[in-house]
């Protein structure tokens, strides 16, 4: 979106209209979802020649550089996946908000 090309009125428009849109605070989850499968070493068991015994999915967020792995149960996956989009979404909407008070403050507008 071309910020410059709107009138000041527009863009506080549109700031509010994003900040109807958020989704709940709670519902939120910073990483991503990492599906992996593992051979668990029993030579006569079926994951010698298939992909392995799984999905397991996991969680991962980089914490101080390092990245955490947690454990993410089958039944929590689509609420996981949600959480996750809700970060990414509020990301966004965050960022285009921040654009917005940017280009009112370059005309010299009012934030408020």
């Amino acid at each position: 979106m071309n910020m410059r090309k709107l009138s000041s009125a527009a863009l506080r428009k549109r700031r509010r209209k994003l900040t109807h849109g958020l989704p709940p605070i709670e519902q939120l989850l910073r990483g991503s979802l990492i599906e992996t499968y593992k051979r668990c070493g029993r030579p006569n068991c079926h994951c010698v020649d298939g992909p392995g015994h799984g999905p397991k999915r996991y969680l991962s967020v980089s914490q101080q550089g390092r990245p955490r792995r947690d454990y993410v149960p089958n039944a929590a996956q689509p609420q996981v996946m949600q959480f996750i989009a809700n970060f990414r979404q509020l990301r966004e909407v965050l960022d285009e908000i921040c654009a917005i008070n940017t280009e009112l403050l370059r005309r010299r507008e009012d934030l408020g």
